[in-house]
């Protein structure tokens, strides 16, 4: 049993593209590109915008699927609010090589951070987590102290997800077995810088309640720490960067 869930865990959590080593990104945008070499036998492909007297940076944890060749294009819309931005590939994805498993892409995701504490003030890291992305945002904010944390269509843990196709009886008796459950809810509890989550009203990846979930969690946990939750009206689960309400609320939050 615990075999067959973490193969049906590995092919519906994880949707990755793989790109050839020789794959050259072309953004027509400023940017570097690092293999970065990891523990647990981890490599993992990251992309680097620039600008001009940037304010911070945005370290982007993006969703499970998919390579850099589509986030780096999301990525750049960020570096509108002045902000450089970095972005990686996960285990499998893109260009980015190792073993796979819960500890080790939380590995990775601290590895990214320390990555970014090379380059830029702690005070000035801002570390953004999409969908799945959300999970390794949260863990690294808890673990760590950056200005602050967005969150976007992201989830309370990975069972509340699975609960929307199996009863919760049936959950609960799977859960144990799971190979991977991305305990957010339980990882937020550490944070203790502002944190800001949007959702789509309509997203039926990621229903909006479990995301409220998360928000609730944290608002118990750190009642004195600013927070706001942006409920993004007629949004789904992809679109809301083309939400005027979502850039404008985004734009004062990294004002």
């Amino acid at each position: 049993m615990s075999e067959l869930m973490k193969y049906f865990q590995e092919k519906v959590v994880f949707l990755p593209k793989v790109l050839a080593d020789e794959h050259q990104f072309d953004f027509g945008e400023n940017f570097e590109e690092h293999l970065l070499e990891t523990p647990f036998g981890g490599k993992i492909n990251i992309l680097h915008f620039k600008i001009k007297k940037p304010k911070g940076v945005i370290l982007y944890f993006h969703g499970n699927a998919d390579n850099l060749h589509r986030w780096g294009k999301i990525a750049m819309k960020f570096t509108k609010f002045h902000y450089d931005v970095l972005v990686m590939d996960y285990r499998g994805y893109g260009k980015s090589t190792g073993p796979r498993n819960e500890n080790f892409l939380y590995s990775d995701a601290q590895s990214f951070y320390d990555f970014a504490k090379e380059n830029y003030d702690e005070e000035n890291i801002v570390v953004y987590g999409r969908s799945l992305g959300g999970a390794f945002a949260t863990k690294v904010a808890g673990e760590n102290q950056p200005k602050m944390v967005i969150l976007e269509a992201t989830f309370f843990n990975l069972q509340d997800i699975v609960n929307r196709w199996l009863p919760v009886k049936v959950t609960d008796k799977v859960s144990p077995k799971m190979t991977y459950h991305f305990l957010s809810n339980e990882n937020i509890l550490k944070v203790k810088v502002p944190l800001y989550q949007f959702h789509g009203t309509k997203d039926l990846m990621v229903p909006m309640k479990s995301g409220k979930k998360l928000f609730r969690a944290f608002e118990n946990s750190s009642p004195n720490v600013e927070k706001k939750f942006i409920e993004i009206k007629g949004g789904t689960h992809d679109d809301l960067v083309n939400y005027e309400e979502f850039r404008e609320e985004l734009k004062k939050i990294l004002k």
